[in-house]
C-alpha cells in the first residue's frame, strides 16, 4: 500500500539508470570538480596566504592568476550540466526500498546526502558569484572554502564506499552494451561543451567571439570595473590630493610629482575571481622605486590602502616578491589615457600573478607592514 508513485517496482524505465553510465558520468564530474577545487585552492592562498606562505608566493608567471582562476570558473561552469547527468542516472535510488538496510546503509545515505548537498551549494554559490548576486546572508568566500573541502571529503568517503561497483564498471570492455547509454552521454557532453564554448570567452581570448552566457565580455566592453567609484565613494578626489609613502625617509607627492618620475610601461592582465580577465597596457611608476625612495629595503612586506572609506579590501598587503618586481607599478595610466575615477583615479596597484581584488585602486598609503 505505501509503495506508489516513485516508490512503485518498476517506476523508473529508462536503461540509462545504470552502474555504468554513473561511472563514466561521475569520472568526468569528478575530474572537473577536482580541478576546481584545485585552482580555488590557489586562488584562496593568494588572497589570503598563511604567515608560512607570504613570502613564498611567486610573482611570475605573469598570466599565472589569469589561467588558474579562469579554470576554476570554466571547471565550476561545466560541473553544473555534469552534476545535472550524474544525478539523473542515480536518483531512482533515493526512491529504493526499503529506505535503509541497517546502520551501514543508512551512514551510506547520508554521506551520500552530504555529498550531494555540499556539490551543489558549491557549484550553485559559485555561478551566482560570476554574477556578483549574492542572496544569502553567509560570507561567500569562507563559506565557498569550506564547503569546497566538505565536498571533497564526502566524495573521497563515496569513492571508498563504491569502490568495488566503480572497479566492476570502470572499463568499457567490461560493460554489457545497453541501448540509449550513448545517447545520454553524448548528450551531456554537448552540454557541457555548449556551457564551456558561450561562457569561457570571459578569460579565453581564442573563445570571445563564442562568449554569449558570461556576465563578463572584456574583448567589446573594454575592460570591465567590479567596484565602481560611486560605489566606493571615491568619485570626489580632492585636487590636492597626495600620495603618502611610509618610511625611514617618508615623503608625499601629488599627482604632478609622480607624472614627472621615471614611467614606466607593462602589458598586464586584470584577472578576478569571477573568472573575467582582460589585459591591458598600464604606464606609471614602478611600486620599488617608490619604496626605495622612502628607505623601505627591499625584501619588506608593503602594506597599500585606498581612499575609500570601507571595503574589505580597502587595506591590503603585498608580500616583497610582488612589491620588488619591476613589473609592479603605481599605475597613472590606461592604455595610454589617464586613469578614470572606475578604474582607480588618480593612482592604483597593478601587480603580475595577482587576484584583481588585491590590485588596490584610488590608494592613499603605501608603507612597509
Amino acid at each position: 500500500m505505501l509503495r506508489r508513485g516513485p516508490l512503485r517496482p518498476g517506476a523508473f524505465r529508462s536503461p540509462a539508470h545504470e552502474p555504468r553510465t554513473a561511472v563514466v558520468l561521475g569520472r568526468w564530474l569528478g575530474a572537473a570538480l577536482l580541478l576546481c577545487f584545485a585552482t580555488g585552492l590557489v586562488s584562496h592562498l593568494l588572497q589570503d596566504p598563511p604567515p608560512w606562505l607570504v613570502h613564498r608566493l611567486p610573482s611570475r608567471p605573469v598570466d599565472g592568476y589569469r589561467v588558474t582562476q579562469g579554470l576554476h570558473v570554466i571547471a565550476g561552469l561545466a560541473a553544473i550540466p555534469l552534476a545535472g547527468a550524474k544525478l539523473w542516472t542515480v536518483y531512482p535510488r533515493l526512491f529504493a526500498w526499503p529506505p535503509a538496510r541497517g546502520v551501514l546503509h543508512l551512514l551510506e545515505r547520508l554521506s551520500i546526502a552530504l555529498l550531494v548537498a555540499a556539490v551543489l551549494l558549491e557549484l550553485f554559490s559559485g555561478l551566482l558569484n560570476t554574477l556578483q548576486w549574492y542572496p544569502w546572508p553567509f560570507p561567500f568566500r569562507q563559506t565557498h572554502y569550506w564547503t569546497a573541502w566538505t565536498a571533497v571529503g564526502a566524495l573521497l568517503v563515496h569513492l571508498a564506499v563504491k569502490a568495488p561497483v566503480i572497479a566492476a564498471h570502470w572499463r568499457r570492455a567490461a560493460a554489457v552494451p545497453l541501448p540509449g547509454r550513448r545517447a545520454v552521454l553524448a548528450a551531456t557532453a554537448a552540454a557541457v561543451g555548449a556551457v564551456t564554448l558561450t561562457t569561457a570567452g570571459q578569460s579565453v581570448p581564442w573563445l570571445r567571439g563564442l562568449d554569449l552566457f558570461a556576465p563578463r565580455r572584456p574583448g567589446t566592453d573594454g575592460l570591465p570595473v567590479n567596484r565602481t567609484a560611486a560605489q566606493a565613494g571615491t568619485t570626489a578626489v580632492p585636487a590636492d590630493w597626495q600620495l603618502a609613502v611610509d618610511g625611514p625617509a617618508g615623503y608625499r607627492i601629488g599627482l604632478a610629482g609622480l607624472r614627472a618620475l621615471p614611467q614606466s610601461t607593462a602589458d598586464l592582465p586584470i584577472a578576478c575571481v569571477e573568472g573575467w580577465s582582460a589585459e591591458a597596457r598600464w604606464t606609471g611608476v614602478r611600486l620599488a622605486d617608490l619604496l626605495r625612495r622612502a628607505g623601505i629595503p627591499a625584501g619588506s612586506t608593503v602594506r597599500i590602502t585606498s581612499l575609500e572609506a570601507d571595503g574589505p579590501y580597502r587595506v591590503s598587503e603585498m608580500p616583497a616578491a610582488y612589491a620588488d618586481d619591476p613589473l609592479t607599478l603605481l599605475a597613472l595610466a590606461l592604455d595610454g589615457r589617464p586613469l578614470t575615477p572606475d578604474h582607480g583615479f588618480p593612482a592604483r596597484i597593478v601587480a603580475p600573478n595577482r587576484p584583481g581584488v588585491l590590485q588596490t585602486k584610488w590608494v592613499a598609503r603605501i608603507e612597509a607592514a
